[in-house]
């Protein structure tokens, strides 16, 4: 009988087994030795099995496994489905964030990640971030009342799932999600300004992206020098670039909701008054999202934590060239990352 067993030098490896056939002296019947290491009915070791088990654990298609271990990517897939990793539905922490990934599998575009920023763990994956999905999902927690805070990007559905299942916790916006904005804005103007320029007059706005978007005080005496070359041909720029550094100085150094309320409506001010329309956009989502984005300020936990996860997410959908059977994408994300 050929055996398949853990692979050696990167390489399949297989055991050539000769099994004994013994006769029973009292009734006559006929079987075979028993083998420690091989399952009965089964054509590859246990020690096998838990090679490819430990291999599901890293980040590597299941194709490169079956291409290494010499066995089916239906064995691997059915060994992936034997795993046991389904999330404690019976409680929640004190601080939950929520946030979206893409995927495409089960005919998805987004996909939705919950996670423990606190302890660094990722509570569940769901199908998607629609709000029905999101409220049958939460709905069946009985201690609801005991999460304090949930970390949220500006996605209307995450917001109003919370209100409606936590009643005691307060929202606050990711950083990384509202600062972007401004980014976005300067961007814009900057593209504005370059198409209006003649092209003699555009050499100067070449390769300025990251020069605009660095903070002041990181960059050389050569690229503040250019800065005020780009600021003298427009107004817009330097404004644009003032409002930047005045919320990244202000706004962003806050330590608490209270410091941060005052300085966001003073910015908010600021960016109305330089009647930049780029800015617009910004006005209006500091205006609506203002109570989320200030409580921001009072809890030392981002999302950053969950998009580190959803990184490691893209890269193991990449290695697969995706998924299109969702509960084995979920299952093979959290066992990745239990």
């Amino acid at each position: 009988q050929r055996i398949k067993d853990v692979p050696l030098f990167g390489k399949p490896t297989v055991i050539v087994l000769k099994k004994r056939r013994y006769v029973c002296k009292h009734c006559g019947k006929k079987f075979y030795e028993h083998v420690d290491y091989l399952p009965r009915y089964h054509r590859m070791t246990n020690r096998l099995s838990i090679y490819i088990l430990q291999q599901l654990k890293k980040q590597q298609s299941m194709k490169d496994i079956s291409e290494v271990t010499g066995v089916s990517i239906t064995t691997v897939m059915r060994l992936l489905d034997t795993i046991g990793v389904e999330p404690d539905y019976k409680t929640l922490p004190e601080i939950i964030s929520i946030d979206e990934f893409k995927g495409n599998s089960g005919g998805r575009k987004y996909h939705c990640i919950i996670v423990d920023p606190k302890e660094r763990k990722i509570l569940d994956i769901l199908k998607d971030r629609k709000q029905e999905n999101l409220s049958e999902y939460f709905k069946r927690f009985k201690d609801r009342n005991k999460v304090k805070w949930v970390i949220i990007d500006m996605w209307r559905p995450f917001s109003d799932t919370v209100k409606t299942y936590f009643k005691g916790a307060k929202i606050a916006i990711d950083k990384f999600h509202f600062t972007r904005y401004i980014y976005w804005a300067i961007e814009n103007v900057r593209k504005r300004i370059q198409k209006e320029l003649p092209d003699n007059k555009r050499k100067y706005f070449k390769r300025s992206r990251k020069l605009l978007l660095a903070k002041y005080d990181t960059l050389t005496t050569e690229q503040k020098e250019e800065l005020e070359v780009m600021f003298w041909y427009s107004d817009d720029l330097r404004i644009a670039y003032l409002l930047k550094e005045e919320f990244n100085d202000k706004v962003l150094k806050c330590k608490n909701s209270k410091e941060a309320k005052i300085e966001l409506k003073r910015w908010i001010q600021l960016a109305k008054e330089s009647k930049i329309d780029e800015f617009k956009r910004c006005v209006q989502v500091f205006n609506r999202w203002f109570e989320e984005i200030t409580n921001a300020f009072d809890i030392p936990y981002t999302n950053s934590v969950t998009e580190g996860y959803n990184n490691k997410i893209k890269v193991l959908k990449r290695l697969a060239y995706g998924y299109r059977n969702f509960h084995r994408f979920r299952k093979r994300i959290l066992y990745c990352n239990a």
